[in-house]
């Protein structure tokens, strides 16, 4: 692969999990589920749900090509079919409103309450962090080989350090930007991740545009 070539797979994979992730937006939903913690907890739990969703990215990412012959699902297929559920979570982050597979519901909240650190795993790490959209980006962007694994592994990895610094920094964050600057960042990510989609479904319908006439 050519020097360009993995630079720009760099800077889309990182544009794409900056995007499906969206560590701004989730950081008020961070405060929310460690309302009432000490920071030392509150370090913990942020440390703890990255992670997690870090060790899912890369299970996925290296069992993608078992996972499609266990199954008997070909890469246009998952294309196709996280290109519509990654539209689908950017359409509803346009409108302003989270996806049910990235909120957690009130009975995740209400069972979180029972022990402060359980909020790392569910649902902060699944569904917020990793869920269906951050999983089917992963696979999608790992099934190119091995080094687009480590280049889409690479850029999760910062990813997370920054949605880290995010939650470390989660009042100060949401103090500075308002509500208002976080609706726009998450209208903005909506943007990204909704045109991420229809990417991956042309691809998954090996649509060439320069064919069109």
């Amino acid at each position: 692969m050519e020097l360009t070539t993995a630079l720009g797979l760099a800077g889309t994979t990182l544009a794409g999990y900056f995007a499906i992730m969206n560590p701004i937006a989730n950081t008020s939903i961070f405060i929310s589920l460690t309302e009432g913690a000490d920071a030392a907890t509150k370090r913990a739990v942020a440390l703890r749900s990255l992670i997690v969703a870090f060790g899912i990215v890369v299970a996925v990412s290296l069992a993608g090509n078992l996972l499609f012959k266990l199954f008997g699902i070909s890469l246009a297929t998952l294309r196709i079919t996280g290109g519509i559920v990654v539209f689908i979570i950017g359409y509803h982050m346009l409108q302003g409103t989270g996806a049910h597979s990235h909120k957690p519901s009130d009975a995740d909240v209400a069972e979180s309450k029972e022990a402060k650190l359980s909020v790392a795993v569910s649902p902060l790490a699944i569904p917020m962090l990793a869920g269906p959209g951050t999983i089917a980006t992963a696979m999608n962007f790992a099934a190119g080989g091995w080094l687009h694994i480590a280049i889409s592994l690479t850029s999760f990895a910062a990813i997370c350090a920054a949605t880290y610094l995010c939650f470390h920094y989660s009042d100060r964050l949401v103090a500075f930007l308002g509500q208002n600057g976080m609706n726009v960042m998450t209208r903005l990510m909506g943007l990204i991740v909704a045109s991420i989609g229809v990417s991956m479904l042309l691809a998954g319908l090996d649509y060439h545009p320069a064919s069109v006439s």
